[in-house]
């Protein structure tokens, strides 16, 4: 018997969705293999937008980002995710571009069900949601390379479904995590319980790959220099101590040879606690012993404790699944972020900070990878990804938020126009004292203990000028240093949007008809992608539209004659076969067309690429 897999099922689940309308959110239930659904758009390229790398200056120092290569191989497409993603996986150009090559797709659905489908009952709205994802996973599975990521960014009203959707598509065990964003600093007293968090599932395309490659979060020089301090001199440098003792559980794991008597160098003896052992056997404790890293206090009398050096940790830290405001940012510094650039817009109810596109994009991929957000909204994840060197492609549906936010954003970042989000980041808080600060005492440590000091005496004149007061602060005494940039502008993108429908269905006929954009260079472009062929470029003395391995394509407005088929059979190689579409193919030319080179054939648009009929009959 098959193993059965767990699946999420839902009404009209073997159906399809198409929007109602261009560049609005409302969809209609179709067949899978009507054209409406099937056909696969292309890309119009309108104008491509470059800007230039600011020079250095003194007034700030910049980090190792600030020198990173700006990226210009960027896409910004204005269209519908569904249909960009057809044509990112579906037209040839496009496809081996970016199919198996994106390294982290960040989405955040912009559509909420108890908004955009207020209209449709409860079984309508989760299954209209439903299936517009699944729809958008299958293409997204497809783009990403084998050790890339999907974060996907909901609240809780659909998360518990999304879930089990991503488990059927990418499969439970590239599960990777689920993470909880602290969204909102406060707390809402009008609620029953006040909404802290949004989540973000992240899965893989194959999790012991991502596990291989993923990146460490950076040390915090501050919290690391109040973690690690070397109070015996040891010349291998700062270190802090960990726990010596282990659980001890007789009935799953006896360890015996770590219960004994442990002895100190001061002759000193120590059992293991209650229901402890200690780490180590006796033989290993003495080698660590021998070697300085046992610690057994100032005094050297207490109970041993294991010292880790810093030098000896790895280079990094390894995400939690909370991450704080204070961390990463909250909606409030997203709609300031947007603000800052757009004073007289409204931004967004609930804009993501630049700082938590940062930590995502850091943590799966280097500096070249390709980014893809298939809901730009204001563009948070594209203008982090340029900032940090990585490549973007993203899109947007509607039009007014495309024009307004998405692509101004996107050039001021690449103008060196936006001084927010991660552009820069506060100088360091460093030591200003004489002597230096005491082992264990973070200049962060020092600045609160001064500020908390200051708010203490502000009231009380005297201990202002109490000399023990003065000592104090002068043996806290910090600076910070001078603001770092990370980003100076440069780089660029291709602005580009989707090619209108050629192909339509027609209820009252039942076929498939051609709509009236479907002429010229349109026509051309959408046939050579629906039929899978590369677009060639018109050089002088090329007859043929496009090429797929050794078969050339010619598209025709008007009707395929013997004539023509002759005329296209003598312009190939050996070997080479031809296919030519026609919006008219008069008796015998197909037949003649297989006489004439062996492997060629006659297609008839729209009929011979959706031969479609209510039901889905072909």
């Amino acid at each position: 018997m098959a193993q059965q897999r767990l699946q999420l099922t839902w009404y009209n689940k073997d159906k399809a969705l198409i929007p109602t309308e261009t560049g609005r959110y409302g969809y209609t239930w179709v067949d899978p293999s009507d054209p409406r659904y099937c056909e696969t758009h292309t890309l119009i390229y309108d104008d491509f937008v470059q800007g230039a790398q600011a020079p250095k200056s003194d007034e700030f120092e910049y980090s190792e980002r600030a020198d990173h290569e700006p990226q210009d191989d960027n896409l910004l497409i204005l269209g519908e995710s569904g249909d960009v993603l057809e044509a990112l996986t579906r037209v040839p150009e496009l496809a081996e571009k970016y199919v198996g090559k994106v390294k982290v797709i960040y989405i955040d659905p912009p559509f909420n069900t108890a908004q955009t489908f207020a209209s449709y009952e409860d079984n309508l709205e989760h299954s209209i949601w439903l299936t517009m994802m699944r729809d958008r996973l299958l293409h997204l599975k497809k783009l990403l390379d084998d050790d890339g990521s999907i974060w996907v960014h909901l609240d809780d009203v659909e998360i518990h479904r999304m879930r089990i959707l991503l488990d059927e598509i990418f499969g439970a065990v590239n599960f990777v995590s689920l993470l909880s964003w602290e969204k909102v600093a406060g707390r809402d007293n009008r609620s029953v319980m006040s909404k802290t968090c949004d989540f973000i599932l992240v899965y893989a395309k194959s999790a012991s790959s991502f596990k291989n490659m993923r990146n460490l979060l950076p040390r915090s020089a501050a919290k690391t220099a109040s973690a690690y301090a070397n109070p015996d001199d040891d010349p291998r440098g700062p270190w802090t101590s960990g726990d010596f003792t282990a659980q001890f559980n007789p009935a799953e794991n006896p360890r015996y040879s770590q219960r004994y008597t442990l002895v100190t160098p001061k002759g000193r003896t120590f059992e293991p606690p209650s229901g402890s052992c200690w780490r180590y056997t006796k033989d290993r404790y003495e080698e660590l012993l021998a070697d300085n890293r046992v610690w057994f206090g100032e005094d050297g009398d207490n109970i041993p404790r294991l010292k880790r050096f810093l030098s000896e940790v790895q280079d990094g830290l390894v995400p939690k699944t909370l991450w704080s405001h204070v961390e990463v940012g909250h909606n409030d510094l997203g709609k300031k972020e947007i603000q800052s650039l757009f004073p007289e817009e409204t931004p967004f109810s609930t804009p993501k900070p630049e700082r938590l596109l940062e930590r995502i994009i850091h943590i799966g991929s280097n500096p070249g990878d390709i980014i893809l957000d298939v809901f730009a909204g204001s563009g948070t994840t594209a203008a982090a990804a340029q900032k940090m060197g990585r490549r973007w492609v993203t899109c947007e549906l509607l039009e007014s938020t495309f024009k307004t936010f998405t692509r101004p954003r996107l050039e001021k970042v690449i103008n060196n126009q936006d001084s927010g989000g991660i552009t820069r980041t506060k100088g360091e808080r460093v030591d200003a004292t004489v002597e230096g600060l005491p082992d264990g005492v973070s200049p962060d440590d020092a600045a609160k203990f001064t500020s908390v000091l200051n708010k203490l005496i502000a009231d009380d004149p005297e201990a202002k000028l109490d000399p023990r007061v003065k000592a104090l602060k002068a043996a806290a005494k910090t600076r910070r240093t001078k603001e770092v940039v990370n980003w100076r502008g440069g780089g660029g993108f291709q602005v580009a949007h989707l090619s209108p429908a050629c192909f339509d269905y027609d209820p009252a006929l039942d076929r498939v008809m051609l709509t009236p954009e479907a002429t010229g260079e349109v026509l051309v472009a959408s046939v050579a992608a629906n039929l899978g062929f590369s677009l060639l470029h018109p050089d002088d003395g090329i007859v043929f539209d496009g090429r797929r391995g050794n078969s050339l394509l010619k598209v025709m407005e008007g009707v395929a004659t013997i004539k023509e088929v002759d005329r296209l059979v003598e312009q190939i190689q050996p070997g080479e076969t031809v296919v030519l579409a026609a919006t008219v193919v008069l008796d015998g030319v197909r037949e003649h067309m297989r006489r004439a080179c062996k492997g060629s054939r006659v297609v008839a648009i729209p009929d011979d690429i959706f031969r479609y009929t209510q039901g889905g009959e072909l």
